[in-house]
């Protein structure tokens, strides 16, 4: 089959096609044929740092046709339509055969394009397990209760305020700050944005509002001396990027909670995987019902080594909103 990866770390550039065997099939996998991918921080991190055993297949997100299953498959069949955010500890989507186990795979949205459709897993799984797992809210609770979202332009903050606001009671704030991002946020149904370059403090007491929930999506090293000034007593925060040093100590005073949300925990310990084939499916079904929106805002004509780098050097920019696609290998 033909894969695009990398062999060594380095810039976007490292990027190259080539022909690559197709995976064995596990008892619970699917083989399915990519028509559709995104690119996520994580893609960048991963070739930037981690050296690959051979070559690196990256991709996690994906949509696509199944065209083989394991022998303990129950949930699925040749010729389904499926999206899913995948492993992190297996060969990616950059491909056009990729292997993936059932448990984290949901049917695509019927509503979407398959190219469209794989804007969405990755991001929606740990915007839903950051409110339901992290924060342990329950759906419907939250009213009376406001959730902060840090850097809510990109794809999971794209995601997280939409999830928020249809299953949840809670208030939610956006931070944005440029005149594009913050209509963004506004589209993807935030009550009220703040600008995270100016006084965040400052603007949540002007509008009377003290977050109960924190989801630090982006610099949080920066952000976090305000996010411990800012949050209520007792209050709860999220992050999922990777700060260096975090001085947890000033949060004692207020007897906050930190978590980290990795959507990747399931897969690489194998606990509850089944969980993120029923959210994917419920996700699926508000977007088909038009509850939700998509988070897509640039794709690609086609997918090559050098398309996908380009993905990549955006994503590296800092300077993406929502989400960007591209053709799967199979398109």
């Amino acid at each position: 089959m033909k894969a695009i990866g990398y062999r060594q770390t380095g810039p976007a550039t490292e990027l190259t096609e080539q022909e690559a065997s197709r995976p064995t099939l596990r008892p619970r996998d699917l083989l399915v044929a990519v028509k559709g991918i995104s690119v996520n921080p994580v893609d960048v991190k991963l070739r930037a740092a981690r050296m690959p055993d051979g070559f690196g297949i990256l991709g996690f997100d994906a949509a696509g046709v199944v065209v083989e299953t394991g022998p303990q498959v129950t949930g699925y069949a040749v010729g389904d339509a499926v999206f899913y955010a995948g492993d992190v500890t297996r060969a990616g989507t950059n491909a056009e055969f990729p292997a993936v186990d059932e448990r984290l795979v949901g049917r695509k949205p019927a509503t979407l394009d398959f190219a469209e459709a794989a804007g969405l897993p990755l991001t929606a799984i740990t915007a839903w397990e950051m409110l339901f797992d992290s924060f342990r809210l329950s759906e419907g609770a939250g009213k009376g209760q406001s959730l902060l979202v840090i850097g809510a332009a990109g794809g999971v903050g794209s995601i997280l305020i939409q999830l928020a606001k249809q299953l949840t009671g809670l208030t939610v704030i956006a931070t944005a700050s440029r005149p594009e991002t913050q209509d963004w946020v506004r589209k993807m149904g935030a009550d009220h944005v703040i600008d995270h370059r100016g006084d965040m403090a400052a603007q949540l007491r002007d509008l009377a509002l003290t977050p109960d929930y924190v989801a630090a999506l982006t610099a949080t090293d920066q952000h976090w001396t305000t996010i411990v000034e800012l949050i209520a007593p007792r209050g709860h925060v999220a992050l999922i990027d990777d700060p260096q040093g975090l001085d947890i100590a000033p949060a004692k005073p207020k007897a906050l909670t930190l978590s980290w949300e990795f959507m990747f925990t399931r897969s690489m310990f194998e606990t509850d995987m089944d969980a993120q084939r029923a959210l994917l499916n419920r996700v699926s079904a508000m977007l088909d019902a038009g509850v939700l929106i998509s988070t897509v805002t640039d794709r690609a004509d086609a997918l090559t080594a050098r398309t996908l780098a380009t993905a990549h050097e955006r994503q590296e920019s800092g300077r993406v909103i929502g989400k960007q696609v591209l053709p799967g290998l199979s398109a």
